[in-house]
């Protein structure tokens, strides 16, 4: 059984001939809708071609108005592919959804390992492990993928296909997805520290604060484009406009006495000890 997004087929009608649903996404929270959304938005997938299963009557409702056509359930139906979600009940989530007939599953559920899954799924489903973040949700989220132990390149190359429809994707082995989490996954909340002390600094110089964030905002949104687009490395960078004796060198000279550096080195290693610990301890 193939869907258009394994590149197999290209049912635009969203079901194959015995016209069951193509894609089920288990869990209709901010992430998963955030993956479901992009892939609509991208043409990836029309709205009828997904069924979101999700507990919540109320969050069900808030899906059916926001996506006209999304089939939304309280239950797992009868589809070959599976994207789970909410790391709590994910082990349950796709047992479900293999005995409704899912025969690959992607699952963005954090710290919930590939041996946990296959051990869920049973033999002859492929699994795949995700670390997205958050920026997803706006379109500009960066993923990696590990493939599990029945994982093939198309398999792989169908997971690219839905997390690729909110940003970039990579692909990992299992064990560096802990540094994935502690980079990227936990990055985002790193970035808005440095944005609220940015702002914060610059009301304390005497600039108001919708002024100071306005900028602080557009100077992170700026150098954000330049490192993705410029084609030259971030220390490049840094170095093209820091004038010897200038402004730059003298704001860069405080933050390297004030160990920064050293400080987001070791916040990311702290996130990936605590993301190894959460995979270990996890029923």
């Amino acid at each position: 059984m193939t869907n258009h997004l394994d590149g197999a087929s290209t049912h635009r009608s969203g079901r194959d001939p015995a016209g069951t649903v193509c894609l089920q996404f288990m869990g209709g929270g901010r992430m998963g809708e955030a993956l479901f959304a992009g892939l609509i938005a991208s043409g990836a997938e029309q709205a009828e071609t997904i069924v979101v299963v999700e507990p919540l009557a109320v969050r069900r409702d808030e899906l059916r108005t926001a996506h006209p056509g999304l089939v939304v359930s309280d239950a797992p139906v009868s589809a070959p592919t599976v994207v789970a979600v909410k790391p709590q009940d994910v082990r349950a989530a796709v047992g479900a959804a293999v005995g409704a007939g899912a025969t690959r599953v992607l699952s963005v559920a954090a710290g919930v390992t590939l041996s946990a899954l296959e051990s869920a799924a049973g033999g002859g489903v492929a699994v795949v492990r995700a670390m997205p973040n958050t920026p997803a949700l706006v379109g500009a989220g960066v993923a990696a993928i590990a493939p599990g132990s029945e994982a093939g390149d198309d398999t792989m190359a169908w997971a690219e296909g839905i997390l690729g429809a909110v940003g970039d994707v990579v692909r990992v082995s299992e064990p560096q997805l802990d540094a994935v989490t502690g980079l990227s996954g936990s990055g985002p909340a790193y970035v808005f520290l440095v944005a609220e002390a940015l702002i914060d600094a610059g009301v304390a110089e005497g600039l108001p604060r919708p002024i100071a964030e306005r900028l602080a905002v557009g100077t992170l949104r700026g150098a954000g484009i330049m490192l993705a687009e410029s084609g030259q490395g971030a220390a490049e960078l840094r170095a093209a406009v820091t004038s010897p004796g200038g402004t730059t060198a003298a704001g860069l000279r405080a933050l390297e006495a004030r160990a920064v550096r050293a400080a987001l080195g070791e916040a990311v290693a702290a996130a990936t000890a605590r993301s190894r610990e959460l995979g270990t301890v996890r029923p």
